[in-house]
């Protein structure tokens, strides 16, 4: 008899599940850095956009992937893994990019953003964040 369950978006039944163990850590603190940025752009664009667009911008790009990461890795299905993985490479590569160029040329981000200067105003948690999230994503099939 044919997998019933076989292309559908449900989590494999007893699966591995990347909702569980680190998971959980990982839905937090992603939750609470979505929570924090989501903040922290929403502020800055309203209140002084004018001084820094990119920076602001890239602040609340960051926190979209946050979020979307967040709700992906709670969700935990097959298409919310690619998501997440997907999520997790971006902000990687959205860390690397900014991070170099914020020590590289130091006036193209007049105020800070989530990844500037590889996330150090948040304890390099933003670099360090998607590569535990994508050595996790990547080992739970």
């Amino acid at each position: 008899m044919a997998d019933e369950s076989a292309g559908t978006d449900r989590p494999a039944p007893g699966g591995g599940g990347i909702n569980r163990g680190i998971g959980r850590v990982l839905i937090f603190v992603y939750g609470l850095f979505a929570l924090s940025a989501s903040a922290r752009a929403g502020v800055q664009i309203a209140t002084k956009f004018h001084e820094a667009p990119l920076a602001y911008v890239l602040s609340a790009l960051a926190a979209a992937i946050y979020l979307v990461a967040t709700v992906c890795l709670a969700v935990a299905t097959p298409r919310a893994r690619s998501i997440a993985i997907a999520c997790c490479s971006v902000e990687l590569a959205g860390v690397l990019a900014v991070g170099i160029a914020s020590l590289v040329d130091k006036s193209a981000f007049p105020d800070a953003t989530v990844w500037s200067d590889f996330g150090s105003g948040y304890g390099y948690v933003p670099l360090v964040l998607p590569m535990i999230g994508l050595w996790w994503l990547l080992r739970r099939r």
